[in-house]
């Protein structure tokens, strides 16, 4: 019997006709789009095991950053979803970068299609596996360390946890935002129930309430069924609600509306919804001075801060630098079938001395990236690739203006001009976004 359900991102036209020959043959549904545009809301009504992800959407731009961009999305949205990278430009550098943002794999155009079908049958086996392990394992993996502010965030939690308090996790890019509101989610009373999670800074205005209220049948033109949203997913549970900052004004105002109200109205029907839920929400921008500023409505902003919990970097916490990076070394040896047991004495020194300014996801993309390119049992300090960003702190003196215009320039560089990926990548809303790229000329 024929299992798994394969959804092909495929801008050529002859590949889609290929494989919609080919695929049907092997698994037992497949859905076939030619752009990302439309991946989103297709993978809610599809729900697909694996996906396979063109790495290249428009002519002469050969990067592969809109595939990586989308297969860390994808990771984010729906980490039980396999993705199957699909190129026609065999690069290990790009290969080991999507392997870092949570690809299965990767196959080189023009393909072998035994080599494809054994692929694509391995990453449903594997994405099983994975449904099918969550279904025992623990839905927060935090780790606490030992410095005095993350036991007194421990000691917090615990109090608050029980209760239903709505609770406002603050902190930089990559202090572990999300894994906090999972663990505060694992301690309540609701731990049981599910809990749904949205990154407000990826969706884009026209999903937004589809995405967070859901929709009816015929609402729009991609809406083929009913569907639930965020809200109505996680009655009787929690909903953590990442990144809210980048919620634009407007549609701050409707998501505090069904906040108050507590029911939503799916789009396309004038039924209310009564919903149940706990409220967890995160942010790495400073919401006292947006609502100062009158780029987020204060009232919504009490709403959300009954219980303010505050992560502090990773450079503030550096006696957990090598207890981290052991556990991530672990768990990817065994990810990636290493052989890699320990970090070297001059490779652990580069570990504590640099300043992590991704924090602990910095930390963990370095040890992976690491792991996969080791050849012995101890990571060497050649392994890490932290020359570069060590070397960057003997640069000459710039001003903020100046260090905020060369990353915008670098990151519109990276991206190709995709303002949305920019935005994304800035941690920033694109009308912040526009307004910066005026300011500098961009």
């Amino acid at each position: 019997m024929k299992k798994g359900k394969i959804l092909v991102v495929d801008d050529n036209q002859g590949i889609r006709n290929a494989l919609k020959i080919l695929l049907p043959a092997h698994f037992a549904q497949v859905e076939i789009i030619a752009s990302p545009k439309n991946l989103v809301t297709t993978m809610e009504t599809f729900r697909p095991d694996v996906v396979l992800l063109d790495m290249n959407f428009y002519t002469d731009i050969n990067t592969g950053n809109e595939g990586l961009y989308w297969t860390g999305e994808l990771k984010n949205m729906y980490p039980e979803v396999q993705t199957v990278l699909f190129t026609a430009y065999a690069d290990i550098a790009l290969a080991v970068e999507g392997m870092k943002r949570g690809a299965f794999d990767f196959i080189v155009k023009p393909w072998d299609n035994e080599k494809l079908i054994s692929t694509l049958t391995a990453a449903y086996e594997a994405s099983a596996k994975d449904a099918k392990k969550a279904e025992t394992l623990p839905a927060s993996n935090m780790y606490w360390g030992e410095t005095a502010a993350m036991q007194q965030i421990r000691r917090t939690v615990e109090k608050l946890a029980p209760t239903d308090a709505t609770v406002l996790i603050t902190g930089e890019n990559g202090t572990g935002t999300d894994l906090l509101a999972c663990e505060i989610h694992s301690l309540s009373n609701r731990k049981d129930r599910p809990m749904a999670c949205v990154d407000a800074g990826a969706i884009t205005e026209s999903l937004f309430e589809s995405e967070l209220f859901g929709h009816v049948k015929g609402a729009f033109t991609d809406a083929h069924a009913d569907h639930a949203g965020k809200f109505e997913q996680a009655d009787g549970g929690t909903l953590f609600l990442d990144e809210i900052g980048n919620i634009p004004l407007h549609l701050q105002a409707k998501l505090l509306r069904v906040l108050q109200n507590r029911t939503v109205t799916r789009v396309g029907s004038e039924k209310q919804i009564p919903i149940n839920i706990r409220l967890i929400c995160a942010t790495n921008m400073d919401l006292e001075k947006m609502v100062a500023e009158g780029r987020f409505r204060e009232d919504l902003y009490y709403r959300i801060n009954t219980m303010h919990v505050a992560l502090p970097a990773l450079r503030e916490r550096r006696e957990d630098i090598l207890p981290l990076a052991g556990r991530f070394l672990a768990a990817y040896s065994e990810k990636y079938r290493r052989c890699v047991r320990s970090i070297s004495r001059e490779a652990a020194g580069m570990l504590e001395s640099h300043q992590w300014s991704g924090n602990v996801r910095e930390l963990q993309n370095v040890i992976e990236k690491a792991v996969i390119l080791s050849e012995g049992s101890s990571l060497r300090a050649e392994d890490l690739s932290l020359e570069k960003k060590a070397a960057a702190k003997t640069a000459p003196k710039q001003t903020l203006d100046e260090v905020e215009e060369r990353a915008i320039r670098d990151t519109m560089a990276r991206c190709n001009g995709n303002l949305t990926m920019v935005a994304k990548e800035l941690g920033i809303s694109r009308p912040t976004l526009y307004s910066k790229l005026k300011k500098y000329d961009i």
